[in-house]
């Protein structure tokens, strides 16, 4: 193909993900709890479907730029909205519940995920995404990962079914068991996974449940550069190690060498540098809103040009396995975060 309509094909490819992810972008203003990163991966597969033109080989580039270059921007764009200070704030009392929930969501997906038969890239990113921050966890960790299109799908679907039923059930449930707006705003930040979820739920609850929620919620937004790091480290290995054995096969030696380019990727490197300049007071609250709808937009992109790249087909055949993994881990790490409460005297 030559360079000249690689490129044409690559500007169209990105102006098309645009256009849908400004649709998606709307629909989630009206849809807060679906949000416009879901709707974007969403219409952007029923694109492709009805549009079959839109699968051309020629528009991937442009796809694949959004769902890479972008996502990871965006994931630097994030780091804005964290503030360390806050984070100090919430004490240590805290970090108990939020430790054990996500040592909780992250064991129960490797070995319950790996019972059920679901694929290990899918069972990662719905743990992942249920023990530290649902679509933002997940994207962190799918620039990465690099998993299949159709898994980073099956597992952002899955959040989001639990992250609506989250919203729906806490509320009442937090009454009946009698919390207390801190309570309740302990249990929403570290059960609940979208900020937009934990804030929809702890502002339902009332007596002031919204604002520790948010708190609670930013300090474990801060997991996402451990467990990326550790993440980044595993695939670079995993990578190496393949390397390795084709050249053992090949006859030669290839020694296992892993970049630490690979281990640290600069936009992780970027999301804490972003959340460090923010806590030092040098970003303008006033410009935090904007930041914030930036970053999602962003996220908006990738997911609408994943949505573009996928087949109906590789969808069925994940099956409803991740759906049920995404079940139990929900409810372990509900119950994981009122038993450590409980436990400290913080329910």
């Amino acid at each position: 193909m030559p360079v000249r309509t690689a490129r044409r094909g690559a500007i169209v490819g990105a102006l098309v993900v645009i256009v849908i992810a400004c649709v998606a972008t709307v629909f989630g203003r009206f849809l807060p709890v679906l949000g416009g990163p879901v709707c974007g991966i969403v219409l952007g597969l029923l694109a492709g479907v009805v549009v079959p033109r839109l699968r051309s080989s020629r528009l991937s580039a442009g796809y694949d730029f959004c769902a890479k270059q972008v996502l990871q921007a965006s994931v630097v764009l994030l780091g804005t909205g964290l503030s360390l200070r806050q984070v100090a704030k919430v004490g240590a009392s805290s970090l108990p519940v939020m430790l054990a929930s996500l040592v909780v969501a992250l064991g129960g997906a490797t070995l319950i995920g790996r019972r059920l038969g679901v694929g290990r890239d899918v069972r990662t990113l719905i743990g992942v995404g249920t023990g530290i921050c649902g679509a933002s966890a997940i994207a962190a960790s799918t620039a990465v990962m690099r998993p299949k299109k159709a898994d980073a799908a099956y597992a952002l679907g899955t959040i989001f079914v639990f992250n609506v039923i989250g919203v729906l059930t806490f509320p009442a449930i937090g009454h009946l068991l009698g919390m207390t707006g801190e309570s309740f705003g302990l249990w929403a930040g570290t059960a609940i996974n979208d900020t937009s979820s934990v804030v929809a739920a702890a502002y339902g609850f009332g007596d002031g449940a919204g604002d520790h929620a948010i708190v609670v919620k930013l300090t474990r937004s801060l997991m996402i550069i451990p467990i990326t790091m550790v993440l980044a480290y595993l695939t670079a290995r995993r990578s190496a190690a393949a390397a390795s054995s084709a050249g053992s096969v090949a006859g030669g030696r290839s020694p296992v060498r892993i970049p630490l380019s690979q281990v640290v990727p600069w936009f992780l490197v970027g999301f804490v540098v972003a959340a460090a300049v923010n806590s030092g007071g040098l970003v303008p609250s006033s410009w935090h809103p904007a930041l914030s709808s930036i970053a999602t937009f962003g996220i908006t992109l990738a997911l609408t040009a994943i949505g573009l790249s996928m087949r109906p087909s590789e969808l069925r055949r994940t099956g409803v396995r991740p759906l049920l993994l995404g079940a139990i881990l929900s409810v372990l790490v509900a119950s994981t975060s009122l038993g450590v409460q409980a436990l400290t005297g913080s329910l």
